[in-house]
């Protein structure tokens, strides 16, 4: 089975939304914000060299596919497979995506053999349906000092079960960004 690795930056409130940019009123909040340190950011590009495939959103789909295409440092993503989880998106653009209709879909897709790990950036709804659905593994969380008000969030679902972590990583940076890499408990 392949594991699902759940990849966020999050603010200390639980806001993911928008941390590079978009019409959200705090859009860009982790590089405008918060001095930049290169070694917060290691674990992304160990991310990018570990996955065998990368699942999103909708929105998030939408957002990344004008864009990371475009940018040298996200070669692994553009390359590697990519599966949005839509019920209305057809004829996706970005090289070497499908899409999938469902949760059981994500299920199987876990279930297949393939290289590395399936890694899930931003996609809040996704990420709550996922956990809801006990689809995630592991988080990856790079946590930033500050404190957002508004947006979506990592953890807004009510309806969610109760879920035990265990820390199985974790590093503290100069300028204040946190990591903590959660495995799940099951």
């Amino acid at each position: 089975m392949r594991p699902l690795i759940v990849t966020e930056f999050v603010s200390l409130d639980g806001v993911i939304d928008s941390p590079g940019g978009g019409s959200y009123p705090h859009a860009g909040w982790t590089f405008q914000d918060i001095e930049f340190d290169e070694a917060a950011y290691e674990i992304k590009g160990r991310e990018q060299q570990e996955a065998g495939a990368l699942l999103l959103g909708r929105i998030s789909y939408d957002e990344f596919a004008p864009v990371w295409p475009t940018m040298d440092e996200f070669a692994e993503y553009n390359a590697m497979p990519k599966y949005v989880v839509s019920s209305t998106l057809t004829g996706p653009t970005w090289n070497n995506t499908s899409v999938l209709r469902s949760l059981e879909e994500v299920a199987a897709l876990k279930e297949q053999d393939g290289q590395g790990s399936i890694l899930v950036h931003g996609s809040a709804t996704l990420v709550q349906g996922l956990a809801a659905a006990g689809l995630v593994d592991r988080y990856h969380l790079l946590e930033f000092p500050v404190l957002l008000g508004s947006g979506r969030r990592l953890w807004a679902n009510a309806d969610a079960p109760k879920t035990s972590l265990r820390l199985v990583e974790s590093a503290s940076y100069g300028n204040g960004i946190r990591l903590a890499v959660y495995d799940v408990i099951r």
